[in-house]
C-alpha cells in the first residue's frame, strides 16, 4: 500500500528510537537535564530528563483545547520552520506535576525530545531521523507531513459530521512533528518493525528497555516505557502505540514473541 497516511503519535516511537541511537553512541545522557542538549527550553522549578519526555513523566502539558487565549492547536493553521520555534506555544507553561512523579501525556514534550536530538546530534530533526531510523529500516516513504510540499500518494483525510463523511479540518502539524507530525505508509511501518525486531536501529538490550513499562516514584508501572506502550494480552506481551489527529486514526500492535504485528 503506498499511500502515505498520517502517523499521529505513532511519530513518538520513531522519535524515541531516533534519541536511542544518540544513547548508543554516547552522544546522549538520558538522565541529564535537557537544558544540556536543549537549551532553548527555559528552566522548570524541578530539572527534567529525556528519559522523562519519552516516558511522558515530564509535567510538561498537552493540548489545552480552551485556553482562553490561545487558539485550539489540535485544528492549528500556522506554520513553525523550526522546532525552536515550535517550542513558544507552551514552553513558558508551569509544570503540571513534578518531572518523575506521575505519568500524563505530552505531545508538547516530544518537541522537547526532538529538540534534545538536534543538540545532540547537531542536525535537524528530521534530518537525522531520516539517517538513523528511516533509512536503515527501509523507509524510504515516511516523511514530515508539510502542508506546503507536493507529497506524491499522500492520503486525504475526512471526517464525520451528523453522519455525513466531509473533509477533515485544515491541520499544520509543524508544531508537533516529533509527537505527532510524521507521514509513513504500511510497507515503510511494517519495515519499521521488522528492524526492530531484527535490532536493526537499535541493539536487543535498548529495545527491551523501551518495551519496558517506567516506574514512578511510587513504584506504580505507567504501561508506558520510551515511545512504546506495553501490555499483556492472553499471556502475551504486546507493545503498542496509537494516534488520532484531523483526517486520521492509526493503530500499531507488535507481538514481539511471535514477531507479529499490525
Amino acid at each position: 500500500d503506498a499511500t502515505d497516511y498520517r502517523l499521529g503519535s505513532i511519530s513518538k516511537p520513531l522519535s524515541a528510537v531516533a534519541a536511542m541511537t544518540l544513547v548508543e553512541q554516547h552522544k546522549l545522557d538520558l538522565d541529564a537535564p535537557i537544558q544540556k542538549y536543549c537549551p532553548a527550553f527555559p528552566q522548570k522549578q524541578q530539572p527534567i530528563t529525556t528519559r522523562e519526555l519519552l516516558s511522558h513523566t515530564s509535567g510538561i502539558r498537552h493540548y489545552k483545547d480552551k485556553d482562553p487565549d490561545t487558539p485550539h492547536w489540535a485544528e492549528n493553521t500556522k506554520h513553525f520552520n523550526s522546532i525552536n520555534e515550535s517550542l513558544s506555544v507552551f514552553a513558558n507553561d508551569p509544570l503540571e506535576f513534578e518531572p518523575g512523579t506521575k505519568f500524563g501525556y505530552s505531545t508538547y514534550g516530544y518537541t522537547v525530545v526532538g529538540c534534545v536530538i538536534e543538540g545532540a546530534s547537531g542536525e535537524k530533526f528530521y534530518n537525522y531521523l531520516q539517517h538513523a531510523v528511516l533509512a536503515p529500516a527501509g523507509m524510504a516513504h515516511t516523511v514530515q507531513d508539510n502542508l506546503q510540499t507536493i507529497i506524491p500518494n499522500r492520503a486525504r483525510g475526512y471526517d464525520l459530521l451528523d453522519g455525513h463523511v466531509i473533509n477533515a479540518g485544515l491541520m499544520d502539524s509543524s508544531y508537533k512533528v516529533p509527537g505527532g507530525g510524521l507521514l509513513s505508509n504500511v510497507d515503510d511501518m511494517t519495515n519499521f518493525v521488522a528492524a526492530m525486531l531484527a535490532h536493526k536501529i537499535v541493539s536487543e538490550q535498548t529495545t527491551t528497555v523501551m518495551w519496558t513499562p517506567v516506574k514512578q516514584m511510587d513504584d506504580k508501572g505507567t504501561g508506558y516505557g520510551l515511545g512504546f506502550g506495553e501490555m499483556q494480552k492472553n499471556g502475551w506481551k504486546i507493545v503498542a502505540h496509537t494516534g488520532g489527529q484531523k483526517g486520521c486514526s492509526t493503530l500499531m500492535y507488535i507481538i514481539p514473541d511471535k514477531k507479529f504485528a499490525v
